[in-house]
């Protein structure tokens, strides 16, 4: 279901929006070459086995039935894969109106974090924390939050976005890093 939505998402933006500018970004730097592009893409194939690691300790877990973990699991499972939801509707809502064309999306969500998609995709992480409790693997659960923040905070996510917002907003995205929290939601500075 998780996989789902994020499909059913990316497919209306491909569909109905114009090319990522990150990609479109990438794609005039490295002038078209098909070969780098393919590697890019490639790599970050590769990388998904670094994210496998909590699966396995969920798959470990030898308990069975409904236990209090797994319904805590399913608990943050509903918060995270709903506020990537809502935050990725917000933003789908405030890009489509031609009047925001050049302006910074500070509406729900957006309003106290720059990156509240992510964040809640951080935030999915953990329910294989919570399913792997009682595993003898548990260790390996911690992996996926961790990594995720990771990449996320300082390789592939926040670095890339808000470097093409700056491109394509300027000012404006300033101001809105200056006053709102780049990741973990908080109110804004005044």
């Amino acid at each position: 279901m998780w996989g789902g939505r994020r499909a059913l998402h990316l497919g209306h933006r491909v569909r109905h929006e114009a090319e990522d500018g990150r990609y479109r970004y990438l794609r005039e730097h490295w002038h078209g070459h098909q070969g780098k592009i393919f590697g890019f893409f490639m790599a970050q194939a590769l990388l998904i086995i670094l994210f496998a690691p909590p699966f396995v300790a969920v798959a470990a877990n030898p308990r069975p039935g409904l236990t209090i973990w797994i319904v805590a699991a399913a608990g943050v499972w509903l918060l995270s894969v709903g506020g990537e939801a809502l935050a990725d509707r917000q933003l789908a809502r405030f890009r489509a109106n031609p009047a925001n064309k050049g302006r910074t999306c500070r509406d729900g969500l957006w309003r106290y974090s720059r990156h509240p998609n992510y964040f809640f995709e951080w935030l999915h992480w953990f329910t294989y924390v919570l399913l792997a409790v009682g595993s003898p693997l548990w260790w390996m659960a911690w992996l996926g939050p961790l990594l995720m923040y990771v990449f996320l905070r300082w390789i592939s996510g926040i670095p890339f976005t808000e470097q093409q917002a700056l491109r394509t907003r300027g000012d404006d995205y300033r101001e809105y890093q200056r006053r709102t929290s780049a990741f973990f939601p908080w109110f804004p500075k005044s």
